[in-house]
């Protein structure tokens, strides 16, 4: 029986790409259905988590998560990446640097229990952590077969020194273009701008965004609803005013 993305918790955005938004942190993973393939966008704050979303999207896609895009290296989007075993990993240049080392892992560990996770979950998670294969520096094409096409773009530095975007083509009549922001875009709250953030890059990068994905798009943001590029725009201007930089 095939069953619908609202029956296992995710809206669908368009043709074969939808959204899960997640419980604690109100944050987003996206899913890509290809032919004999799928990309999972962002993994979850712990195993569990991330096991729920790859169970669900491999129900959606009828095959396995064979891709797995980082949007950026903060623990509620990339502790759930070992659930994916066997998935392609992808993140933009210089992840690793945020994710490698043991003092990286250990910060990622004490940020998700000062947020509230699990302290044994933490632990586990930045145990097994995956680090993405793949490294982002411009623009990367994923085919996922079928006509499907999905391009990772690295458009940071502004959350994070690594923040990557993904931009889902609209493939059927009436589709929008989707793109996957990261937390360079939130709708349920102010943006976060911790100590990794690189604030001055920030409206750069939101710029690159709306170029990626245009005027019609849809933007779906690290955290809350989907968006407009109308939103994107004013979010832009008002980290350009909080941040003092054009």
């Amino acid at each position: 029986m095939t069953v619908t993305w609202e029956e296992l918790g995710w809206q669908r955005l368009a043709s074969g790409v939808g959204r899960c938004r997640l419980p604690r942190w109100d944050c987003t993973a996206g899913l890509v259905v290809g032919r004999d393939a799928a990309l999972v966008i962002d993994a979850g704050a712990d195993l569990g988590e991330g096991a729920r979303l790859r169970t669900g999207a491999e129900a959606l896609a009828g095959c396995r998560v064979t891709h797995l895009a980082l949007t950026h290296p903060h623990f509620d989007h990339v502790f759930g990446a070992a659930a994916f075993a066997g998935a392609e990993v992808f993140g933009a240049v210089g992840i690793d640097a945020a994710l490698t080392p043991r003092r990286a892992r250990e910060e990622l560990r004490a940020d998700a229990v000062r947020n509230g996770l699990d302290p044994a979950g933490a632990d586990e998670a930045a145990d097994v952590l995956t680090v993405p294969r793949h490294h982002v520096s411009g623009e990367w094409t994923l085919d996922l077969g079928g006509g499907r096409q999905v391009l990772l773009a690295n458009v940071g530095p502004g959350h994070t020194a690594h923040d990557l975007a993904v931009l889902v083509p609209g493939r059927s009549p009436g589709d929008p273009e989707v793109v996957f922001c990261g937390d360079l875009v939130e709708e349920s709250g102010e943006p976060q701008a911790g100590p990794d953030a690189v604030p001055s890059r920030w409206p750069d990068a939101l710029d690159r965004l709306l170029a990626l994905g245009g005027p019609d798009a849809r933007y779906v943001p690290g955290h809350g609803a989907a968006v407009d590029a109308a939103f994107v725009r004013a979010q832009r201007d008002a980290l350009a005013a909080r941040f003092g930089v054009s």
